[in-house]
């Protein structure tokens, strides 16, 4: 978590009043206090802030040394469950398929919408639909804990952005699945992804490094040339743009995470899944 109690509080309410036996509870601090937690609650406090994916590390640690976890729910701790059945059909989800590796839920504000951004589709569309996607957003998703045990956890260097992407892919690449479930819903405010000061140039860093990192050799600039066309389209202000470029060009000179790069098996089922990693 951040510095949002209050938020954090209404969050921890909404995952008590799930139906069922009770879930075992990590809070994560990152470089802050935590507040006061119920007595059910673990607390985590982490000295310095290790980014998304480190914090999501460390969680998924002490998850394993309570012992008895089979799914890991990762929430962001300014979201809440406005269901109290989102644990069961997490359960009911991963008991059906034996092959799903990780439940995507969607992000809905208080109005109940979701951002075309939120929906892990090409054009984002069709946020009621649920189905095999090949990738899913961190703020709320559910993972199988033995995914996490084969394929490793998320890439700590990234720190912010496109690290649900990577995880993905390696989970894919081993042949998990991913869905897309509109059902299982986590109400977040709507808020834009450029309001963290590291956006763009993370963006384009870590996306340099996915590339680097997972894609065959032939499609590596196929996919940074098809994200550095977009992102132009997009016309974003010129401080975002530099920035970008910063990174794009510092994922280029910079080493990343080692290289598993996916078959080419893989590159095909994403492709009929609608998404190709070229794009």
């Amino acid at each position: 978590m951040g510095d949002r109690p209050a938020e954090l509080g209404f969050l921890l309410a909404s995952v008590a009043a799930q139906e069922g036996d009770p879930a075992a509870v990590v809070v994560l601090g990152q470089g802050v206090k935590l507040p006061l937690l119920p007595d059910d609650v673990v607390g985590v406090e982490l000295s310095e802030n290790l980014g998304i994916p480190g914090g999501r590390n460390a969680g998924v640690d002490r998850l394993r040394e309570l012992g008895g976890v089979d799914i890991v729910v990762v929430l962001d701790d300014d979201g809440l469950l406005p269901r109290t059945d989102t644990f069961r059909l997490v359960q009911e989800a991963f008991a059906a398929n034996p092959r799903l590796g990780v439940a995507g839920f969607r992000i809905a504000d208080e109005t109940g919408a979701s951002q075309r951004r939120h929906v892990p589709r090409l054009g984002g569309k069709n946020p009621m639909v649920s189905g095999p996607v090949t990738t899913f957003l961190g703020g709320g998703h559910a993972i199988r804990m033995t995914v996490i045990d084969q394929v490793g956890d998320f890439p700590t260097p990234f720190f912010y952005a496109h690290e649900e992407t990577d995880f993905a892919w390696r989970a894919l690449d081993a042949g998990w699945e991913i869905d897309y479930r509109a059902d299982m819903v986590l109400q977040h405010p709507r808020t834009p992804a450029s309001r963290h000061k590291v956006y763009y140039r993370n963006t384009a860093r870590n996306r340099v490094w996915l590339a680097r990192r997972h894609l065959p050799a032939a499609l590596i600039p196929v996919y940074l040339a098809a994200w550095a066309a977009y992102t132009l389209a997009q016309r974003p202000p010129l401080s975002g743009l530099t920035a970008w470029w910063t990174g794009f060009f510092e994922g280029l000179r910079v080493p990343c995470p080692p290289r598993q790069p996916m078959r080419w098996r893989t590159v095909w089922q994403m492709t009929r899944l609608g998404r190709p990693p070229v794009i």
